[in-house]
């Protein structure tokens, strides 16, 4: 392999000669072999380093600050980099030390060279093109990788509502197709009163519908950038109008309401944007693991089970057991939201670990952002194109719990009283015969009478007139 020799205030290093990376980044490399993944595994993330460093260029040469002859390369490497191009040059890990300086750094180095190379000069050649005095300039590690991390999170964060409006969608599909299923609900795994199990399929999709509103209110939080604060937040060694210009050459280039945060002090030290926000992706990831719950009790047995619902079978559920099913996708879900909430509790800690000006943590803070937002929008697809589509009912399995259930003498009470219904509904489950039975036996009701209380309006409407 060839190499060629980079040098910093600590020494030299051979760097191979194809790399566009520099120095810094391969320091990284050696220092953090941790979760062995690198940033490039988040596109979105290196497209918005990409858009950050160009917007940082263009404000810089609109001031008179980065001549043209530089400026236009940088211009050209960062284009290509937004179009796909040499994203695997992007190698830092996910997790390192240093507050994202070795991520910044690698976005630098490979920029640099990509414009080097570009005007025909060697990688490597940083008087012509410098990582630090040319593409970095008016910069800090702490306002670009937290203005970069919050522009990719945006674009990461489209496909998770786009999943959870389908998903929403489907279970209301369910919702119309199961609406004349009686069934029984229950509270605390016990018979409680009727409804229908297309009531029970939109339910599943409102609540769903309902965190869409509440993630575009937290992502909100992302648009305030503290993009031209450099270090602290004081906006040493940068132009005053810089934070203007770049904010609006980024919110341009990321088609993003992006604005100057007026705390850029309090902004560079502060993270609870990213608390909020996660805490959202936790409240929808319960939401899932329920619904999740609901699915694989729904559908337990066939016979021993509660049987009201047949999920897809998907692989076979043993090794041992021929024929057996399980709801493998259900339980797939549930893992997937146990990970974003202990996710969420790692967001929280290096949060709560920021000390003075700055919080070194926030890689791990972006890393478990970027981990919630990709396994909840595979997740729910999966849920959705594996599971609820396929979904059917069991209507005479519903409609026979409904009428053995001691739990619909429930509705005799505003004819009955509540002491008569619950001695109805004590001997019903001691006799093993229904309430049904037992009015008409005992000639409490007519025939009539009771078929119009059990009608589907009152089991599953208000019913008090």
């Amino acid at each position: 392999m060839k190499y060629r020799i980079e040098s910093d205030f600590l020494g030299e290093m051979k760097i191979p000669s194809e790399a566009y990376y520099g120095i810094h980044t391969k320091r990284a490399l050696d220092n953090f072999p941790i979760a062995e993944v690198a940033i490039s595994v988040y596109p979105n993330i290196v497209i918005a380093y990409a858009m950050v460093k160009l917007a940082c260029a263009r404000a810089n040469n609109q001031l008179g600050l980065l001549e043209d002859d530089i400026y236009h390369p940088i211009v050209s490497a960062c284009e290509r980099i937004i179009n796909g191009e040499f994203h695997d040059q992007f190698v830092v890990e996910i997790i390192q030390g240093g507050a994202g300086t070795s991520t910044n750094m690698n976005a630098n180095e490979v920029i640099a060279n990509v414009a080097l190379e570009i005007i025909g000069k060697e990688k490597g050649d940083y008087d012509t093109i410098s990582a630090l005095d040319h593409v970095n300039m008016s910069q800090s590690t702490n306002d670009t990788y937290p203005t970069a991390l919050l522009v990719g999170f945006l674009k990461e964060y489209d496909p998770l509502l786009e999943a959870i409006k389908s998903l929403s969608d489907a279970f209301y599909a369910k919702g119309r197709e199961f609406v004349d299923v009686i069934k029984m609900g229950r509270t605390q795994l016990q018979d409680a009163v009727p409804m229908t199990l297309g009531q029970e399929f939109s339910a599943f999709g409102d609540t769903l519908l309902l965190d869409i509103d509440r993630l575009n209110e937290m992502s909100e939080l992302f648009l305030e950038i503290n993009l031209g604060a450099t270090a602290i937040g004081t906006g040493v060694n940068s132009h005053p109008d810089y934070p203007k210009l770049a904010v609006e050459a980024l919110a341009e280039l990321s088609g993003l309401p992006l604005v100057v945060d007026p705390h850029t002090i309090e902004a560079t030290s502060d993270t609870s944007a990213f608390v909020s926000f996660s805490s959202v992706l936790k409240r929808l990831a319960i939401k899932l693991s329920k619904i999740s719950n609901d699915l694989r009790l729904l559908s337990s047995g066939p016979i021993a089970g509660f049987n009201e619902i047949n999920l897809p079978a998907v692989q076979a559920g043993s090794s041992m057991m021929p024929g057996k099913v399980n709801p493998v996708i259900p339980e797939a879900v549930n893992q997937t939201a146990f990970q974003v909430i202990g996710n969420d509790l790692v967001i929280s800690l290096a949060a709560e670990g920021g000390q003075l000006q700055l919080n070194a943590f926030e890689p791990v803070l972006a890393v478990n952002i970027l981990r919630s937002l990709r396994y909840m929008t595979n997740a729910i697809i999966m849920l959705r194109t594996k599971c609820v589509v396929g979904i059917t009912a069991n209507v005479e399995v519903c409609a026979h719990y409904v009428e053995t259930s001691p739990g619909i003498a429930t509705f005799f009470t505003p004819h009955l009283g509540y002491k008569e219904s619950a001695r109805i509904a004590k001997r019903a489950l001691k006799e093993g015969i229904t309430v049904r039975e037992i009015i008409i036996q005992e000639g409490l009701m007519s025939e009539d009478q009771v078929n119009a209380v059990l009608h589907v309006d009152n089991l599953t409407k208000p019913n008090i007139r």
